[in-house]
């Protein structure tokens, strides 16, 4: 067999999004036409969420990039994009609590950090060690508890905390994606078995993958999205995105056009960030230049849920002086934060410097110095919003 070559989203710096919706199955569905020349308008982020800044505490034992696997009530949970196996553990005003490494090769060990699940009530750390098709299951302080192997020769993907019994996620097959065994499942906490499969209308299979001779491009993209009540679910081989209830219904969410069984070349379409006023989206298209290593060109949209209208989007952060864009992207997600991203205190510093900040932000970067780690950004929805 031909050895497959995987040239990976990050190092493309491909960016797919993933979405969080309230469940309403009052919602009118969001139609998007992929090929339309859309409007362009701006937002200030401020307007319609609520945005918290946290500087990570900076110390010998403390020092990383900042890239955010888990957030719950009380802690923070991130690794360094290198995937050198430290994972870090701090409150949420940003104190360090502790660093965990587990990366090796022994029986309760990873080969490394491809996601990572905080369960608070269980005070459990759920760590996805993709290569090896297992995931292990720690304490907070980095006590090995059990672990469990993926299903049959499947990869779960996008693993998520669902209730107090199952993470949900999505099983995938390699090279091509999508496959008639591919599904969103439910899998126990306790043994890793299968509890559900979760089944959404398809139909014939198209990947996202561009594959020619032994060489696969995959952009990076997110299926699986949670929400405050339900979760929205996508497939590449469907033109519906679902929003999936906890007693099992489905309804539709988005339908896009045309549809991707007669499209060439494709335009896929990812949800990404979702408000009470806006939904952001995503359009990806399967080009690819293998000579100059780029292309799946994409196209940022945004919903607007009051004025019923669809528009490319640029979303300004009103704590610059300057036009400071957002891109709601996919990122880490949950109940109380829509999306989430790093600063660089270098970054932070050099805007200061030129009177780019103002509020908050001007007063956490006064305090950064060169050696600081990163600030995380929260974009959380707001509290009794009525937009």
């Amino acid at each position: 067999m031909k050895r497959l070559t995987l040239i990976t989203a990050i190092a493309l710096s491909f960016s797919i999004v993933s979405c969080e919706k309230k469940a309403d199955t009052s919602t009118e569905i969001i139609r998007v036409d992929v090929n339309a020349n859309y409007p362009q308008k701006e937002i200030i982020l401020q307007d319609f969420m609520d945005v918290e800044y946290i500087p990570l505490e900076t110390s010998k034992e403390f020092i990383t990039y900042g890239f955010v696997e888990a957030i719950g009530k009380n802690m923070i949970l991130v690794r360094n994009r290198a995937r050198d196996g430290n994972l870090f553990i701090f409150d949420r005003t940003g104190k360090g609590v502790r660093k965990i490494n587990r990366m090796g090769r022994g029986d309760e060990e990873y080969s490394g950090i491809f996601g990572v699940i905080l369960d608070e009530a269980s005070r459990e750390i759920f760590v996805e060690d993709y290569p090896a098709r297992k995931i292990l299951v720690y304490d907070l302080k980095g006590n090995f508890k059990r672990k469990f192997e993926f299903a049959d020769t499947c990869y779960y993907r996008f693993l998520e905390n669902y209730d107090n019994d199952n993470l949900i996620g999505y099983k995938s097959y390699s090279p091509a994606g999508e496959t008639k065994a591919s599904c969103h499942v439910l899998i126990s906490k306790k043994d890793g078995s299968i509890t559900r499969e979760i089944k959404l209308p398809v139909g014939e299979l198209q990947t996202h993958i561009w594959i020619k001779d032994d060489i696969i491009v995959e952009p990076e993209y997110c299926n699986i999205i949670p929400s405050q009540s339900a979760w929205v679910l996508s497939r590449t081989s469907s033109d519906t995105i679902y929003s999936y209830q906890a007693n099992g219904s489905k309804f539709p969410f988005i339908i896009a056009s045309p549809s991707i069984q007669t499209m060439n070349p494709q335009i896929f379409l990812y949800p990404s960030v979702v408000t009470d006023r806006y939904c952001f989206m995503k359009t990806v298209k399967k080009q690819f230049d293998l000579q100059k290593r780029k292309g799946f060109p994409t196209n940022s949209l945004a919903y607007d849920n009051q004025e019923k209208t669809v528009f490319q989007y640029k979303v300004i952060n009103g704590n610059y002086t300057t036009k400071k864009s957002v891109n709601m992207k996919w990122g880490y997600a949950n109940n109380e934060i829509a999306t989430c991203s790093s600063l660089s205190a270098l970054s932070l510093i050099e805007a200061n410097k030129e009177g780019q900040l103002k509020g908050r932000l001007k007063e956490i970067a006064s305090r950064l110095n060169e050696e600081s780690n990163s600030v995380l950004m929260l974009v959380k929805h707001k509290q009794n919003s009525q937009n």
